[in-house]
């Protein structure tokens, strides 16, 4: 199939870098429909980026389409047949639901939907694509993390894992703890975010955005292959949030503005420094909603799930991973920190010292059984647990995991029903939990999460 590219109203940064690099059967000519503004001049620059530079440079070229009809004038002109949706989060579900409509295959960055109220939009629109036999696809990255498919492939290894433990409120079976940053370097440069990503109504909070990762790998892991149903899986339990405080100076260099934006300012709060009265457009600091923990439980099993933005990363780290899953005989591990070098490593941790023989001696086996894929996997004993040795060339980063999603996204457009049927069901469930788990946690005092990862 002969593929050609159409961008759809990019905003966020990971529209480009689904084009950090060609792939077979794929033009180099790109169309991008858009209202002209900023969001657009960013995503050409971060193309030509691509292009510009030394090592294994793109060679796109790009036709704009540029007005503020530029997803009717999409839907008439049909320049392409696949579409790459990844920006503003309100409104998301509408450009994808009416490309499907209008006969494109849809890539589309997460969140698809940041409102409970549009669960119904998103079922609509998965049925509409199964009805049409078109693909819309969510861009779900850390499926092709090495350690989280690793992790799968270990706790559903009953041989290693045991079987999974329930667990409570207090001692959830499974907790994840995703620590993003909102100054960060992306492709070799310093990723300018605009000011719209810090209005929770246009760009949501915390766990309806990066939320969707944590959901989606608890459900792949746990329940690999299987279907989750909203109704009768899964209930929520409690939620929190709290806010990351930017302050003026810091909202200046990450975004480029010079003074908090209008739109911004209800969620402006003063300075504990600055004396009552002073104007809050000028000393006061940006109060973002940008952390949640949300507790729930999915086929009986309690999942604990925590997304937290700092402002910036330690010198050498970048965004961090922790993630633990407890089973009957052992609990399986993801986490990084200083002492890892910042490095998302794998381990297993036997529950006793009498079980330790059986599960390193079954995860030797199962780690020997991926030789064909994976081959070079180890594991290396210090004292009560076991790390899983990778090396470096299974290791992909984030930029690079956009493209192994394109590769798969490309690769079901030449054999639709390649889709897995859980894949719809488990995605209602994914969003069904970030949305409700929200809006439940501005029912409740803020209250900042408890970490268990690490330093």
């Amino acid at each position: 199939m002969n593929i050609e590219l159409i961008t759809l109203a990019p905003g966020h940064f990971h529209a480009a870098l689904i084009q950090r690099q060609h792939y077979p059967n794929t033009s180099a000519r790109v169309h991008v429909y858009a209202p002209l503004g900023q969001d657009l001049l960013d995503h050409l620059a971060r193309i030509a980026r691509f292009n510009q530079r030394s090592e294994d440079p793109t060679h796109w070229s790009v036709d704009v389409h540029a007005g503020p009809d530029f997803f009717a004038r999409m839907q008439r002109e049909k320049p392409g047949n696949v579409v790459i949706i990844s920006g503003r989060n309100r409104g998301k579900i509408a450009l994808i639901q009416g490309s499907v409509a209008a006969g494109f295959h849809t890539l589309a960055d997460k969140p698809w939907i940041i409102d409970s109220a549009d669960l119904d939009k998103l079922r609509g629109t998965l049925d509409l694509a199964d009805s049409t036999r078109r693909i819309a696809f969510d861009i779900m990255t850390e499926r092709f993390e090495i350690t989280s498919v690793l992790q799968r492939e270990l706790v559903n290894d009953p041989g290693v894992f045991g079987q999974a433990l329930t667990g409570s409120p207090e001692d959830p079976a499974v907790y994840m703890e995703s620590v993003h940053h909102l100054m960060k370097v992306v492709a070799g440069a310093p990723n300018i975010r605009p000011a719209w990503f810090f209005d929770p109504v246009e760009q949501g909070e915390g766990l309806s955005d990066i939320g969707t990762h944590l959901v989606d790998l608890t459900h792949w892991t746990l329940f690999p292959e299987r279907a989750i149903d909203a109704a009768k899986d899964l209930e929520l339990l409690s939620a929190q949030r709290w806010a990351t405080l930017v302050p003026l100076a810091d909202f200046q260099r990450v975004t480029g503005e010079k003074a908090f934006p209008p739109f911004l300012l209800p969620h402006v709060v003063p300075a504990r420094s600055v004396p009552p009265g002073t104007s809050r457009a000028s000393d006061g600091v940006l109060e973002c909603f940008l952390n949640t923990q949300v507790s729930y439980k999915v086929k009986g099993i309690h999942v604990q799930l925590g997304v937290i933005w700092d402002w910036e990363a330690p010198p050498g780290a970048g965004d961090r991973h922790f993630a633990y899953y407890r089973g009957s005989k052992a609990r399986i591990e993801v986490r990084q920190g200083q002492g890892q070098h910042w490095r998302t490593e794998l381990y297993v941790i036997p529950n006793s010292a009498a079980v330790s023989a059986e599960v390193t001696s079954a995860a030797r086996k199962h780690l020997g059984s991926l030789a064909a894929q994976y081959p070079g996997l180890g594991l290396v004993q210090s004292n009560r647990e076991l790390q899983v040795t990778i090396p470096d060339r299974h290791r992909t980063t984030h930029e690079e995991h956009f493209g192994e999603v394109a590769r798969r996204f490309f690769a079901l457009l030449e054999r639709p029903s390649a889709l897995p049927a859980w894949e719809k069901s488990n995605m209602i469930a994914k969003y069904w939990v970030t949305t409700r788990g929200t809006e439940l946690s501005r029912k409740s005092p803020p209250r900042i999460l408890k970490r268990r990862a690490p330093p």
